[in-house]
């Protein structure tokens, strides 16, 4: 999903349409080049920022370990829908209605109030110099590499949004709990991801936890299931729908729930996913053998893992004049 540079031929062989097109040439290339991210985006305007970050990060998480995993969806439930761009982190106004309570995210996504306090720090230390969408981007690595998981360099330079669409969030960009295999491939393509990209970040289910209401269908509907595990799951989800009961939680990865590892990997061929659309990746489809390959090979989960997070990472960044800079993440300046 990286920007690529433009390419001009010049139309004829004069000097003075050569220089003309050499300067076209060189202009469109920095205008490309200026777009993209960098990984050094911030080295000399806030090099303090990946310390501020991860201070509050590995406060929160030691505090909670479910909190990495909330990061780390955030990120993900931001790029999704129009691009990352902080859109997510946007309350809702008295004219416009924003992501927060569309249905993928609405009493479902957390970790808010931890963004906020990253981005006082941040604040404290650079003011007005990095965006809520790289502080998401930043501490949705942080999460993973302090619950044992690879750490890799984050690509920075994104700018955010001025505002973000209940629709756009609600028009099922974001792949459900009850995906198809198609589903989920056709979801992740859309967004320029592999089937690749889609099974290695299905891993991030490594940790965390997920609520009665998204696999109640499953430990009582499915039959991909191994028994004894859908009955120790129903005992905290009843069959009915309605209560509070609704929001028990279970843990995603009943192995390790707390460390990122491939484990899911292993659930998933002892028909242990919790999620319908964790199961699906393994299920007599194509991608069998990617899970097969990362339940044996962790090093290959990690690097892979890493590579679809940083083209999850640069999907449709505003970058340059576009966007602004948030001082609050919860709203536009």
């Amino acid at each position: 999903m990286a920007l690529s540079s433009s390419r001009y031929s010049p139309f004829s062989s004069s000097s003075s349409t050569t220089i003309f097109s050499t300067a076209l040439c060189m202009f469109l290339l920095i205008g490309s080049s200026s777009a993209q991210l960098s990984e050094n985006f911030y080295a000399k305007k806030c090099p303090k920022v990946f310390y501020a970050v991860k201070s509050v990060v590995q406060s929160a998480v030691a505090k909670e370990p479910r909190m990495g995993a909330s990061l780390l969806r955030l990120f993900f439930h931001d790029c999704f829908v129009n691009g990352c761009d902080g859109s997510v982190l946007l309350d809702d106004t008295s004219s416009s209605k924003g992501e927060k309570t569309a249905p993928p995210n609405n009493k479902s996504l957390r970790g808010f109030e931890v963004i906020d306090a990253i981005k006082s720090k941040v604040e404290a230390v650079c003011p007005g110099v990095v965006s809520c969408a790289d502080v998401v981007a930043i501490a949705a690595r942080d999460s993973v590499a302090i619950l044992g998981g690879p750490f890799w360099k984050v690509k920075l330079g994104r700018r955010d949004s001025k505002t973000a669409s209940f629709k756009d969030a609600s028009s099922g960009v974001i792949p459900s709990p009850f995906s198809t295999l198609s589903n989920l491939i056709s979801r992740f393509q859309a967004q320029g991801l592999s089937a690749k990209d889609m099974v290695a970040l299905s891993g991030a289910h490594t940790i965390g936890k997920a609520r009665c209401v998204t696999f109640r269908d499953r430990v009582y509907n499915d039959t991909n299931i191994n028994s004894l595990f859908a009955n120790a799951r129903r005992r905290n989800c009843p069959r009915i729908s309605g209560s509070i009961k609704d929001n028990n939680v279970a843990v995603l990865d009943f192995k390790t729930p707390n460390h990122f590892d491939n484990n899911y990997y292993k659930n998933l061929i002892s028909k242990k996913g919790l999620l319908h659309s964790d199961q699906v990746l393994f299920n007599g489809g194509s991608t069998d053998s990617l899970v097969r390959a990362y339940s044996n090979n962790p090093r290959a989960f990690a690097s892979d893992f890493v590579t679809a997070m940083i083209k999850m990472g640069n999907i449709k960044p505003l970058t340059g004049s576009k966007g602004e800079i948030r001082r609050h993440c919860r709203r536009a300046n």
